[in-house]
Parts: structure tokens; sequence; C-alpha cells
């Protein structure tokens, strides 16, 4: 597969059938103190939000912007906080995978793929991970 756009990398794998699909991508993991903070979001077939791409690349306005509408219309949203104690004691990867993790156990529905930033989480569900995941998928980026 090699798509330029990443909501129909998303629709291809929704139409294998591996729906429904979640993103899942954290933040945070640069900063010296502070949390980590990870999302899970599972966007509905057919959704295209204009703009959505890495949390990075974006202003402040059109970040909060893209917030909204993403919670709004995604199916789905699950949030993992780990804080910057834990952070101390676990160190930074096993927090940000436990922070992970989290965001996917707070999904209110399961999804039958994970689509994940770099990292491979101990769950039992089936994951695609890859680097720049964010660039690649919509839900990843929505994440």
């Amino acid at each position: 597969m090699v798509h330029t756009d990443p909501f129909s990398f998303d629709e291809e794998l929704r139409r294998s059938g591996r729906a429904p699909l979640a993103g899942c991508d954290e933040a945070g993991r640069g900063p010296l103190a502070g949390p980590v903070v990870a999302a899970a979001v599972i966007l509905p077939p057919g959704l295209y939000i204009e703009g959505l791409k890495d949390s990075k690349k974006l202003t402040p306005s059109k970040r909060l912007s893209l917030f909204w509408e993403i919670l709004t219309k995604a199916d789905a949203v699950g949030v993992g906080v780990v804080d910057h104690g834990e952070i101390d004691k676990i160190n930074i990867l096993r927090a940000t995978v436990k922070a992970m993790c989290m965001a996917v156990e707070d999904l209110l529905m399961k999804p039958a793929l994970l689509l994940i930033d770099a990292l491979k989480l101990p769950v039992e569900i089936e994951q695609l991970s890859f680097t720049k995941a964010e660039d690649i998928s919509a839900s990843v980026a929505a994440a």
C-alpha cells in the first residue's frame, strides 16, 4: 500500500475487514518534566477532517479547532496519562507504553486493529506499528 492521503490508508484497511481501527499516539516524550499523555481514536468510515496531520506541525489555534472536531466526530476517544513521578520510576519508554495502553483501554469500543506510532503494545489486539505513523494514518494523526 502506497498512499499520500492518510484517510485513504485507513479506508483501505477498513475495506480489508479490519474495522473498527484505532490510531494511537503520544505527546510529552520530549519535555524534561511533565506527564506523558496518549490518545487512542476511532474515526468513523468515510470521515475526512481538513488539515489533520501531526499535531507538532500545527499552529496552536488549528490544533485546538481540530481537537474539538475530532472529539465531536470520532466514534471513540480514549486517553491515558502517566505523571512525571511515575516516569522517573519506570522510565519514559515504559511510561509511554503504559499511557498508550491506558488510552486503548479507555475506548468505549474495542478496535479490531491498532495503528501505532513506532511502538508495540502488550495488548491482545492486532497491531501495525510504523515510524511517522501520524503522516500515514488519519487515525494516528487524530490521536
